[in-house]
């Protein structure tokens, strides 16, 4: 057996001891395909650095292949065009564009899906193509289709997946818009975040069909949701445990940053910690009250800009002790934000496993334990 035969199976066995792979179709998938046919250089964090730098790690040298088997995220693309055979002087800044999936996660997702023989799957996200190599050999190539959205990574991927020996339909272009042949799937997984969920999706997935998508925003609060397609357009679902975080979908992204220069505005003390938007779940609640802002900061002390309107908000530490916030512009984003916490903080600050979603002709709403409870509507 090869050394990454060895570190394979090593992999594969600590995720069926952990209870991550229960279908042994997923076991022997993740056996089978090699990762690092999809992983041949990759980017890693240089601990410490601010702002993070990256250094590369090439085919063959020392660590790389441990690094491929280990159950850690891969960044293989910076700033939407830097890939590591790029990069001279050792080391480089950017912000992650690609990357290989940590593969529990990957699996994880495949199994949430619930596909079973003979469904027909669209994935939106080629990404390196490990996750749709899996997927080719859990389903059959001809029932799997994926969409990439930057051609130098599908190319890349394209020619990952033939060596691995596989050829599902790959396909070049905006995934938000779904298979630009139509189609009726059984399912959908997207590897990208979205702000909310593409109308195209819901008429591609048949009437009891299962879509997987991470929902994300401008102020990176994150979460997961399986969702059942009810009919042409029209979905429900709820959001699963865990924590899970994807790469935003490039159209979805925020653009350009504004300047942040303090200015002056409305003072008043703030009705709850801003520390608590810093948590995971405290973060997605924010952002669902003000899709259109950004969150920067950390702790107590935030800053929310709103990226249509201009408005901001800004916590900062009362002398006195608490803490007090500066609003200016048309939208009152703390507001907001105070109002949606503390209905959050009402039912009990639960995890979003808690957490729904219904969507119909009116509208996507996300609320917290039944569709008549506390919501907030998503940013169409």
């Amino acid at each position: 057996m090869s050394t990454s035969d060895q570190l394979r199976a090593a992999l594969v066995d600590a995720f069926t001891r952990e209870e991550e792979i229960t279908d042994p179709a997923w076991d022997n998938a993740a056996r089978a395909v090699p990762r690092e046919l999809f992983t041949g250089s990759f980017f890693l964090p240089v601990p410490g650095s601010n702002p993070t730098a990256y250094r590369p790690v090439f085919k063959g040298e020392s660590g790389w292949l441990e690094h491929v088997y280990s159950d850690e995220t891969l960044i293989t693309q910076l700033d939407g065009r830097t890939r590591p055979e790029d990069v001279t002087g050792g080391t480089t800044t950017g912000v992650p564009s690609s990357s290989s999936t940590l593969p529990s996660l990957v699996l994880r997702m495949w199994h949430r899906l619930g596909t079973e023989a003979g469904h027909r799957v669209l994935e939106i996200g080629t990404g390196t193509g490990y996750s749709t190599a899996l997927g080719a050999h859990r389903l059959g190539d001809s029932n799997l289709t994926s969409i990439e959205y930057d051609p130098q990574v599908g190319e890349a991927a394209a020619a990952a997946i033939k060596a691995a020996g596989y050829s599902p339909r790959l396909i070049i272009g905006d995934g938000l818009v779904g298979d630009p042949d139509g189609g009726r799937y059984d399912r959908l997984i997207a590897t990208c975040s979205v702000r909310y969920v593409p109308v195209p999706w819901l008429h591609q997935v048949k009437p009891g069909g299962r879509i997987l998508v991470t929902l994300s925003g401008w102020s990176y609060g994150f979460g997961l949701a399986l969702l059942t397609v009810t009919g042409p357009g029209q979905a429900t679902g709820r959001f699963l445990p865990g924590y899970t975080s994807f790469m935003i979908a490039r159209p979805h992204d925020r653009p350009p940053r504004q300047s942040l220069s303090p200015l002056p505005g409305d003072e008043r003390p703030t009705g709850i910690d801003p520390e608590i938007i810093s948590t995971w779940t405290g973060s997605w609640v924010a952002q669902l009250a003000v899709p259109s802002a950004e969150r920067m900061g950390a702790g107590g002390q935030q800053i929310l800009s709103d990226v249509a309107t201009g408005s901001r908000a800004r916590t900062t530490p009362h002398p006195e002790g608490g803490w007090t916030v500066v609003q200016r512009g048309p939208l009152r984003l703390w507001d907001q934000v105070e109002s949606a916490v503390e209905a959050w903080q009402q039912a009990g600050e639960p995890h979003q496993e808690d957490f729904g979603i219904t969507i119909s002709e009116s509208g996507q709403r996300v609320w917290i334990g039944h569709e008549n409870g506390p919501g907030w509507n998503l940013p169409i």
